[in-house]
């Protein structure tokens, strides 16, 4: 058997390193680079940043919300559970509705995904929370609509669903509204990416 690093500080250096190294990290700002290189390090895609796109405010409000004690509002449980709860300033709630009972009938009588009804259960907790979209393109589509609808104002939007219907289209609309936002434009994002962001906002530390 091939010899192999175990211990796991020296490959998170390492990894760190790499991606440092290997990713055009030169037109992000500080805060937003290394919400990225975590980012690369949860896909391994180095060219991720080629997709990334953000407003210029979106880690300082994301990051001011978690020390306020906001809660991290989740579409999937793949999401919340790939948050780092010991990273998180103010023993933040995570939350992720969409394993309610009520949800599927909630969905059928809408007439919409599950993903998008979950949404509904937030109630007065989506003001000025941290939104992370890591799955459905429907959940970040509803969560405009109820901005619109004023149900409550997120202080930051990290929306990356990944898939090939209605990702894309999502995630330009978030960028074009006038909520702070982080997105990876495309058909590219996932659960892991979204987890990696609110784990790099929650704290500074490599």
């Amino acid at each position: 058997m091939s010899e192999y690093i175990r211990e796991g500080a020296e490959i998170y250096r390492q990894s760190f390193a790499t991606i440092r190294a290997e990713t055009d990290l030169t037109r992000l700002p500080p805060d937003v680079a290394q919400v990225a290189v975590r980012m690369v390090h949860a896909c391994g895609m180095t060219d991720l940043v080629d997709d990334l796109d953000w407003s210029p405010g979106v880690v300082a409000a994301a990051r001011a919300a978690l020390r306020r004690g906001a809660p991290v509002l989740c579409d999937a449980m793949m999401v919340a559970s790939g948050v780092t709860r010991a990273r998180l300033p103010a023993a933040n709630d995570v939350l992720c509705t969409l394993g309610d009972p009520g949800v599927p009938e909630l969905a059928e009588r809408l007439g919409t995904t599950r993903s998008a009804a979950a949404l509904e259960l937030w109630g007065d907790r989506l003001d000025g929370a941290v939104v992370a979209v890591g799955n459905a393109p429907t959940a970040l589509f509803r969560l405009l609509e109820m901005v619109e609808e004023g149900a409550g104002r997120p202080a930051a939007v990290l929306g990356i669903p990944v898939g090939f219907i209605g990702a894309a289209e999502s995630k330009r609309a978030l960028a074009d509204s006038d909520l702070e936002y982080l997105v990876v434009h495309g058909r590219r994002g996932g659960s892991a990416m979204a987890a990696a962001a609110v784990n790099a906002i929650a704290n500074e530390v490599e």
